[in-house]
């Protein structure tokens, strides 16, 4: 029996984890889960789960949800709620499945108590790679990849030796927006960035795609995962999503991963690495999609993605101000107190002021991620 804990237990990520766990009843049990504020989602799973502890966002939510606990339920709040989830009690692995840079705190804190990490949240990485990753070798933990793309090159990658590797080449979607100008996104509303074509996610993620700045934080997130400079990353427009990526060798062979889209897939090959169990995912059938599609990258079309890969090249605290401007544009965006070109224009402004600082540490990181915050929301 395998313990999980799951930080954003009610997300997107957060519910198919349960899925995968509900699949396989007795190879896991949950003993920890931190939401933000949908408790009546949290309470469902709690009570079907049964959790041994949890955490909610506020003091104030942990009152409310407190009489609808069942017995012995340890309860926890705010950021040393989830900490505690993170480091706390005795899972074997987390699934940091938290959406935005609150999740690099807890992710630390639980490779510090020698959690292996089933890894969602991109921005860990992109914000602090070089410390989570140094981290995690010290400790001897696993950092497993859940997104679909990164879990691809893992599994490409099994068995094969690092020097042979010619490059890693992540496909994209596209988002809602593939096949819009910019011109014709002038007046794209909310509800329009909403519709992914492909996938199901949370709203930030799928704003992200549409903005492409989700694959621009996934090549950071790759060249701290599979230590690989960046002139070896390339991303590739793949309408259908079928091909999650593949990795070139040197040799001129390219192995791919494909599947039919589906997040529980590589959500359960992390939680249950080096092992494959059955899934509930779809048969993918070749005949059945009967043809794929592929695009060059448009970087002027995505300039944030660019954006984004420049950011990392400079390395420093540049990625952490890309991350930061990015998640308060999108906040804005989905207030509708921005058009959605203004996403764009809001990273490149506050790149275009930062103040690199070389090698950071944890408390620099932070202070860098609040200034950006603070210049993001007043642009």
């Amino acid at each position: 029996m395998k313990r999980i804990s799951i930080l954003g237990s009610t997300g997107s990520i957060g519910t198919q984890t349960l899925d995968v766990v509900a699949m396989h009843p007795d190879q896991f049990e949950v003993d920890g889960l931190a939401a933000g504020s949908n408790i009546a989602l949290l309470l469902e799973q709690v009570h079907r789960f049964k959790p041994r502890r949890i955490s909610v966002s506020t003091r104030a939510l942990a009152e409310e949800i407190r009489p609808s606990l069942p017995a012995g339920v340890e309860l926890y709040s705010g950021s040393e709620g989830m900490v505690e989830i993170a480091a706390g009690g005795d899972a074997a692995i987390v699934v940091t499945a938290v959406v935005g840079s609150v999740g690099l705190e807890s992710t630390l804190a639980a490779i510090d108590a020698g959690r292996h990490i089933g890894l969602a949240n991109k921005e860990t990485l992109v914000t602090a790679g070089h410390l989570v990753t140094e981290r995690a070798e010290r400790r001897g933990v696993r950092l497993l990849p859940v997104d679909s793309e990164h879990s691809a090159i893992f599994q490409c990658l099994n068995g094969e030796r690092h020097q042979d590797i010619a490059s890693i080449t992540v496909t994209a979607s596209g988002g809602s927006f593939r096949d819009y100008t910019r011109e014709q996104l002038v007046n794209v509303t909310v509800e329009d960035a909403l519709r992914h074509p492909n996938w199901s996610m949370g709203a930030k993620i799928t704003i992200d795609s549409a903005t492409m700045v989700n694959k621009g934080l996934e090549v950071i997130e790759a060249h701290y995962l599979f230590g690989l400079p960046y002139e070896q990353i390339n991303v590739l427009l793949h309408p259908e999503s079928i091909i999650h990526s593949f990795v070139e060798f040197r040799d001129s062979s390219v192995i791919a991963q494909l599947g039919t889209p589906d997040m529980r897939v590589p959500i359960q090959y992390a939680l249950t690495y080096p092992e494959r169990w059955q899934s509930p995912a779809e048969r993918l059938s070749l005949a059945k999609v009967g043809r794929l599609n592929f695009r060059e990258m448009d970087y002027v079309r995505y300039p944030a993605l660019k954006l984004a890969i420049d950011s990392g090249k400079a390395g420093g605290t540049a990625p952490t101000a890309f991350n930061a401007a990015n998640e308060i544009a999108v906040a804005r965006f989905l207030r509708r107190e921005i058009p959605f070109l203004q996403i764009d224009e809001i990273i490149a402004e506050v790149l275009q002021r930062h103040n690199n600082t070389a090698n950071p540490d944890l408390e620099q990181i932070q202070h860098c991620d609040a200034l950006t915050r603070k210049l993001a929301t007043s642009l």
